[in-house]
């Protein structure tokens, strides 16, 4: 199958089928977003949804969490993953915010990761999320999915995988793809047992053609 035609017919069964979708992290502002992504690193948006309203409510602007200290966030993070990192990573973002931002969170990628506890996947998924714009995030089931459906072919880096994916699904698509493939790893096309017998993408996918039909 050539690969043009296997992303028209991804696309195609994603924009019928999933035509409204977007990020399950809960929040009300760009600031409150950027927390939660932030947070999200190696956790469950779950895990982060449970603690997120707690430190939104004591923190509700750059100006008070920039105000604190690692170690009094800590105790509203505690029960994600890395909490002493992302501490020293959320007042530090807030406070770059200020000094740099006049406490806006930027629209642009390499702006956005200037901020501690941003990186590319992150700097991506605010630039998707709140300003529209085509930046592809590429975290863990993005990866794994592009790869196992065939969308990508040997990419070896979060990068690499960005780029193919950018490369065949058009500008305005993007901001969707990207939680199309998320959703899509988190429920259905799972790490260890993908569960091929109810997927609608098997008329195009590589891993059901060439592995799951064989065993």
């Amino acid at each position: 199958m050539r690969k043009e035609e296997r992303y028209k017919g991804v696309i195609g069964w994603f924009t019928e089928h999933m035509p409204v979708v977007g990020t399950e992290l809960h929040y009300k502002d760009p600031f409150q977003l950027l927390i939660a992504v932030i947070l999200s690193a190696q956790c469950t948006d779950k895990r982060v949804n449970m603690i997120t309203p707690a430190l939104y409510e004591t923190f509700p602007t750059p100006e008070v969490l920039a105000a604190t200290t690692p170690e009094v966030v800590y105790e509203y993070i505690k029960s994600v993953s890395y909490p002493n990192n992302k501490a020293k990573h959320l007042v530090g973002m807030a406070r770059k915010l200020l000094s740099e931002f006049n406490g806006i969170v930027p629209s642009d990628v390499d702006e956005l990761q200037k901020l501690p506890g941003v990186g590319r996947k992150t700097a991506n998924v605010i630039a998707s999320v709140v300003y529209d714009k085509p930046a592809m995030a590429v975290d863990t089931h993005v990866f794994r999915v592009s790869n196992r459906i065939g969308l990508t072919t040997g990419s070896k880096t979060p990068l690499a995988t960005e780029k193919e994916l950018v490369k065949y699904i058009p500008k305005k698509l993007i901001p969707r793809a990207h939680h199309w493939l998320i959703l899509h790893g988190r429920y259905v096309c799972l790490a260890r047992r993908p569960k091929c017998a109810e997927c609608g993408l098997t008329p195009w996918c590589r891993y059901y053609t060439e592995v799951f039909l064989k065993k």
